[in-house]
């Protein structure tokens, strides 16, 4: 769709493994839209992946090119994923266990049974002495880092967490590589920890999911759109160990979004009350394309689910959610937060 009146935006991915095809189509919608400009995007683990495969996409500046490259790698993702689509449990054993259907769910299955077994008992040091890591392969294939270091245009910002010192990294747009990628994605119980410049990493989305203040202190654009994979709300009081565990990690993984969101509150009600000069500090505008009550169907396992049913039906969704969102707020764009971020996040 051609516009002549384009916004810039910042974007903040959440990471959650193959939940990541959620924000997969929240990313092509956007681009498919052609409304928005994207000025700088923080993101995390899955949303990490996203990003830079996104980054590859524009370097022609062509959102087709973007739509068209995204589709490949979360395609790759499914191809390399299959075998564990293929020993799924049967249907009517979810419904007895769980009380409820979630056709995606990998609970019942002997295969990633035995493998969660399996990490509860062995480190992937053990289990996995070579390392190897098939998401090295698909991004190598995919994207071309010293092109996207020299040439994007994107400001990337991408989180891992620093196993020894408990501190956050950044790697920007210049010193990004297949190996800060894999760092923001390292879940500690499946991969080694990823050995940056003789320090070593693990899942951002403990410490920033994504973080916020880079969008906040290296760009212009007052607006951050959140595309969200974590519910934030999960109704009801998880009674399953299955049910408990998906809430803990849910709730981990939000948390350091939620800690910055209520410094940006405070902040801009700093600015609205003119207790702070407004010159001083940035005001910031907050968005949330999400859709808790889809991921909240939507057990821990699925997020080991890269059948391709399931990567289409979150693109799926993640296109809807974004149309409703951008049909109902893009004139709140550069103007006014679409959230109200004390009754969301505080």
């Amino acid at each position: 769709m051609a516009n002549t009146h384009i916004k810039s935006i910042n974007l903040a991915l959440q990471g959650g493994g193959a939940h990541g095809a959620f924000c997969w189509g929240v990313l092509d919608y956007l681009l498919q839209d052609g409304r928005v400009h994207f000025e700088g995007i923080s993101a995390t683990s899955a949303g990490a992946a996203n990003a830079i495969v996104l980054a590859q996409g524009l370097l022609n500046d062509s959102h087709d090119e973007a739509r068209r490259i995204l589709n490949q790698f979360w395609e790759r993702i499914s191809q390399t994923g299959v075998s564990y689509s293929q020993f799924k449990g049967f249907p009517f054993m979810n419904m007895l266990t769980q009380g409820k259907f979630d056709q995606f769910s990998l609970d019942d299955s002997l295969l990633f049974s035995s493998f969660d077994l399996m990490t509860k008992v062995f480190s992937p040091y053990q289990f996995n002495p070579f390392n190897i890591n098939p998401l090295r392969t698909i991004l190598e294939e995919t994207v071309n880092f010293n092109e996207v270091r020299s040439k994007t245009q994107l400001k990337l910002f991408i989180c891992a967490t620093n196993v020894e010192t408990c501190k956050i990294r950044i790697f920007d747009h210049q010193s990004i590589s297949v190996d800060a990628i894999l760092a923001s994605a390292c879940l500690p119980f499946l991969f080694q920890a990823v050995e940056i410049e003789g320090e070593y990493f693990w899942d951002g989305g403990y410490i920033g999911n994504p973080a916020i203040f880079p969008l906040i202190y290296h760009c212009q654009s007052q607006d951050v759109v959140i595309s969200h994979i974590n519910p934030i709300v999960r109704k009801g009081v998880p009674k399953t160990a299955t049910e408990i565990l998906n809430r803990v990690n849910e709730i981990s993984f939000n948390s350091s979004l939620m800690r910055e969101m209520r410094a940006i509150s405070f902040v801009s009600k700093l600015i609205d009350n003119q207790t702070i000069a407004a010159d001083k500090m940035k005001k910031m505008y907050i968005h949330s394309i999400r859709s808790d009550e889809e991921m909240a169907t939507h057990s821990v396992s699925s997020k080991m689910n890269t059948d391709w049913q399931f990567l289409k039906h979150l693109k799926d969704k993640g296109r809807e959610v974004a149309k409703q969102w951008l049909d109902n707020h893009f004139h709140d764009l550069g103007k006014k937060s679409s959230i109200d971020i004390d009754k969301e996040f505080l």
